[in-house]
C-alpha cells in the first residue's frame, strides 16, 4: 500500500479546502435546541460553489464533464468536508455516481451524470434497511413486469431523500439477486415518512407501493450494490476520520490555553494521556480507512476480500470517532456543552457516523466469517 497521493488526487483535496474554508459549523441551530431537523434542506449554496469547482464530478469520466477520479480521491474530499460539517448529500451523491459510472447502462450514464457534474441533479442512496439492522437489499422486492420493474417495501433513514431528486436503492428480485434502482422522488406510490437524525439532519422513511421503474433505470449487475454499499461505508469512514481530526484539533488548542493552578491542562500528565491515545486512534483510523480505499480503488488482492479490510476500517471509525469526542467532551468540561461553542455539534454528528456505521461487535462476526471462508495461509 502506498500511502503517497497522486497529483489529482492531491489538487481534488486542496480545491475541497478551499471551498470549505468559509463554511461555519455552527451555521444552522444545534439538534439541541430543535425539537426537529435543524433545516428543512441541505446547504444549496455550497452545494452550487462545489459544483462551480468542479467537485461534484470526481468520480465521472471525463466524457459526461468529469474529472474520472478513485474513491482515494473522493475520501480525502470526504474528510476535509466532514471537518467543517459541511451540510450536503456529498456522499450519496459520489456513491450513486461511482455505481452509475461502473455498472449503469450507457443511455442512462449520458442521461444522469452530466448533470450530477453540474450539481442540477441531486441524488441521494437507500442503504440501511427497513430497521437499520437488516440487509437493505430485502427490504425492498422487485419483479419485472415487461419494460419496468415493481418495487414494494421500505428503506428507513434515507438521507436528504426530502430534498433529493433521484434515489438508488437495493431491492431483491425473484431470483435472489440485488438489483438497484434510481427512483424519481415524484414517482407515484412512493411516499415519505419524516425523520430526524441524531445530528438534526432531515432523513425519512421512503414506502413503496407498486413503484415502476423503467429498465432503463435498474441496475441488475449484482456486483452495483455491492460497488454503492462499499463506497458508502468507505466514505462514512473518511468523514469520521475527519470529523476525529477537527476535534482533537479543539482540543488540543483548548488543553494548551486552558490553565489550571498556573499551569495550562495539556501539561498535566492524565490530559496528555488522554490526548495521545486519541491520536492513536485516529492514526489507527486513517490506516484502515486508506488500505480499505486502496482495495477499493486498485482491486489488488490480499489475503481477505476488501470486505475484509472494510470491516476493518468500519470498527476503527465506529469506535474511535466516539472515543475522541467522548475524550474532548471531557476535556472540555462544561464549556464543551455550551451551544455556543461547536463542539456540541461535533458530537451529534460522531454519534450519528457511529450509529451509521454499526456496533463494532457486527463487524468482527463479519470479519471472523470472513476467515472462516478465507484461511490464512
Amino acid at each position: 500500500m502506498d500511502f503517497t497521493f497522486t497529483e489529482e488526487q492531491q489538487a481534488a483535496l486542496e480545491a475541497a479546502r478551499a471551498v470549505f474554508a468559509d463554511v461555519a459549523p455552527d451555521a444552522v441551530p444545534s439538534p439541541a435546541l430543535t425539537h426537529g431537523p435543524v433545516a428543512d434542506d441541505f446547504d444549496r449554496p455550497l452545494w452550487r460553489t462545489l459544483a462551480g469547482a468542479d467537485l461534484l464530478g470526481l468520480p465521472v469520466a471525463a466524457e459526461h464533464g468529469g474529472a474520472g477520479l478513485d474513491p482515494i480521491a473522493l475520501c480525502l474530499v470526504l474528510r476535509a468536508s466532514a471537518r467543517v460539517l459541511a451540510r450536503v448529500p456529498l456522499l450519496e451523491t459520489y456513491a450513486a455516481a461511482h455505481t452509475l459510472q461502473r455498472h449503469a447502462p450507457a443511455a442512462l450514464q449520458a442521461e444522469v451524470l452530466p448533470r450530477i457534474v453540474t450539481g442540477e441533479l441531486v441524488l441521494t442512496a437507500a442503504s440501511a434497511g427497513r430497521t437499520g439492522h437488516d440487509p437493505a437489499q430485502l427490504a425492498v422486492n422487485a419483479r419485472a413486469d415487461g419494460t419496468t420493474w415493481i418495487l414494494d417495501g421500505a428503506q428507513t433513514a434515507v438521507p436528504w431523500a426530502a430534498t433529493a431528486d433521484r434515489i438508488l436503492l437495493p431491492a431483491h428480485a425473484a431470483d435472489g439477486r440485488a438489483v438497484l434502482a434510481l427512483v424519481p422522488r415524484s414517482s407515484p406510490g412512493l411516499t415519505l415518512n419524516d425523520q430526524t437524525s441524531t445530528n438534526g439532519e432531515r432523513y425519512a422513511e421512503v414506502r413503496l407501493d407498486s413503484v415502476r421503474v423503467e429498465a432503463r433505470d435498474t441496475l441488475t449487475d449484482p456486483a452495483a450494490w455491492e460497488t454503492l454499499r462499499d463506497l458508502l461505508t468507505t466514505g462514512t469512514c473518511a468523514l469520521a476520520l475527519g470529523l476525529g481530526d477537527r476535534v482533537l484539533a479543539m482540543t488540543s488548542d483548548y488543553t494548551a490555553k486552558r490553565e489550571q493552578f498556573g499551569f495550562p491542562l495539556a501539561t498535566f500528565q492524565a490530559v496528555a494521556v488522554q490526548t495521545a491515545d486519541r491520536f492513536i486512534d485516529l492514526r489507527a483510523m486513517e490506516a484502515t480507512l486508506w488500505q480499505a480505499a486502496w482495495r477499493l480503488t486498485t482491486g489488488a488482492a490480499g489475503p481477505l476480500p476488501p470486505a475484509g479490510d472494510i470491516a476493518v476500517a468500519k470498527i476503527w471509525a465506529a469506535e474511535g470517532v466516539r472515543r475522541v469526542v467522548q475524550t474532548a467532551q471531557h476535556l472540555h468540561g462544561g464549556f464543551g456543552a455550551d451551544t455556543d461553542y461547536p463542539l456540541h455539534r461535533y458530537h451529534a454528528w460522531a454519534k450519528q457516523l457511529e450509529l451509521s456505521l454499526g456496533p463494532a461487535a457486527a463487524h468482527e462476526e463479519a470479519l471472523g466469517e470472513l476467515l472462516a471462508a478465507h484461511p490464512l495461509s
